[in-house]
């Protein structure tokens, strides 16, 4: 029943009552049962909804010609705002905290691929890299085993979580100038290569290499730098 509810309750836009039935059927068996439709469309609601409102800030900023213009517009344009969007913002930042209480719930009790990816999604939402980067790779690690590499579609699957990851690693490695992510970066993907020539006709292998490639540049660039 709680089930059918957080579906029709997600189809109308009440996303709260949706997560919090959600909640009910985790609590009910025991965090056994995992509706990972409703969370994966939960997230992709609030990437929208972040991404949508960070690119109308990068616009303001950007249409006033300097950063402290941009700042007393902002806060003009908060000031001024309606009602109606400071409610949906309110609502935003109570959904995320949600989810996150969600995930964070069934990660505890030991997660699959699915939701460490979403784990993954949910603190690169918080703009937390680090813990995203840590979800990416227990997902990672979650794909791995003896079949990784005779099975195509766990490959795939593999694959794109690894290039999540080693994205994840430039961007920290950019932000902080480290060199630590992109050595992780270099050896997680020169092993995958290796390893998964089988897979060397497909998308995936080659989206692998190119990553690869970034990385070297990246690792080229930071040398230079230093």
């Amino acid at each position: 029943m709680w089930e059918n509810f957080s579906h029709v309750a997600a189809n109308i836009g009440n996303f709260s009552q949706a997560l919090e039935a959600v909640t009910k059927v985790l609590d009910m068996t025991n965090k056994k049962r995992i509706d990972i439709e409703l969370l994966e469309r939960m997230l992709q609601e609030l990437e929208l909804r972040t991404s949508t409102r960070d690119s109308e800030l990068h616009a303001l900023r950007d249409s006033t010609g300097s950063a402290e213009a941009g700042s007393n517009m902002i806060n003009a344009d908060t000031s001024t705002s309606s009602d109606v969007d400071l409610a949906r913002e309110r609502e935003t930042e109570y959904l995320i905290q949600s989810v996150g209480k969600i995930l964070r719930q069934i990660v505890q009790t030991g997660g699959n691929a699915e939701i460490w990816g979403l784990y993954a999604r949910w603190h690169k939402l918080k703009g937390d890299l680090a813990m995203c980067s840590e979800a990416l790779l227990k997902q990672v690690r979650s794909y791995q085993g003896s079949d990784l590499w005779k099975d195509k579609d766990r490959f795939a699957k593999f694959a794109r979580a690894s290039l999540e990851l080693c994205k994840v690693y430039q961007e920290i490695a950019r932000r902080n100038g480290s060199r630590r992510e992109l050595s992780a970066a270099e050896m997680h993907l020169k092993s995958t290569i290796k390893q998964a020539e089988a897979f060397s006709d497909t998308k995936e292998y080659q989206d692998i290499l190119a990553c690869f490639d970034e990385v070297k540049a990246a690792q080229t660039s930071s040398i230079a730098v230093a």
